[in-house]
């Protein structure tokens, strides 16, 4: 997805990527890959967790994401206005000092049970 024009997407740190890369499980169909220009992790290619700019998001289920907004977090915008359903930015604080494993881990078991994405044909 590419920015409106004249509209800048935040750049995640070097640090950010490296901290994301750490709190990405690994297992069978999981993979990381650009996404928004960040980068996000996806399970048979659903994405269940990613940053953009230097935060954190996850997919999960409506109720789950309001118990998530309730402790500090708030709905995924990649555009202002443009709110991304069935995801969440994770609480402020240091994400990477101590990472949202639950979170996570709920996000990747939420997303596993959802059908696998087709590759796309190539035009």
């Amino acid at each position: 997805m590419a920015a409106p024009r004249g509209m800048k997407m935040p750049k995640p740190s070097e640090d950010a990527k490296a901290a994301f890369a750490r709190v990405v499980p690994d297992g069978p169909g999981i993979t990381t890959r650009p996404m928004f220009g960040q980068m996000s992790a996806f399970v048979n290619g659903n994405m269940f967790c990613g940053i953009f700019g230097e935060d954190l998001f996850v997919r999960l289920p409506d109720d789950e994401i309001a118990k998530v907004k309730k402790q500090g977090g708030h709905d995924f915008e990649p555009v202002a206005g443009h709110k991304m359903g069935g995801y969440v930015m994770v609480p402020p604080g240091d994400w990477r000092a101590k990472p949202p494993t639950l979170l996570i881990r709920r996000a990747l078991e939420v997303t596993r049970q959802m059908p696998a994405k087709k590759p796309k044909k190539k035009a």
